[in-house]
């Protein structure tokens, strides 16, 4: 599961460096869910006083701010247990994946999950994640924790 999660999030990234007006942007599996309805409207206007982006998406489940876009994306798979770091921002757990242009951070114990890409121009990036802490809680924590 995760090696097939890594290569879509380095595709979206690596996508970014053509980037237009409108940034492209897959949209996941569960974007349609209720629980990615209800966390839509919890979206930031801005995220690190980035303004919002258009996407290739309709789905209110996807958004994007700034240049390089920062991008999250609700409806990805859950993640399972992992090595990966795990930190807790605001009451919302989130796991740290480091990829070559970025972060991929995705909620922890949340079903389905919120992800988030922040490129590496926006560094600390984890200074990012409580504009999405009202999205990430509109999703109900399961049983899984950061320890």
């Amino acid at each position: 599961m995760l090696p097939v999660q890594v290569g879509a999030a380095l595709l979206i990234i690596g996508s970014l460096a053509a980037c237009s007006s409108s940034v492209d942007v897959a949209t996941p599996a569960d974007a349609g869910s209720a629980a990615c309805r209800s966390a839509a409207d919890h979206w930031p206007k801005t995220v690190g006083g980035q303004s919002l982006r258009t996407t290739s998406s309709s789905s209110g489940a996807i958004r994007a701010w700034g240049d390089p876009a920062i991008i999250a994306r609700c409806g990805v798979a859950p993640l399972g247990p992992t090595t990966d770091q795990c930190l807790s921002v605001s009451g919302v757990d989130w796991v740290a994946h480091q990829l070559t242009d970025g972060v991929r951070f995705t909620t922890y114990g949340r079903s389905p999950a919120i992800e988030v890409l922040v490129p590496h121009a926006y560094k600390p990036e984890p200074l990012l994640l409580p504009a999405f802490g009202a999205a990430a809680a509109a999703i109900p924590q399961g049983e899984h924790r950061c320890q």
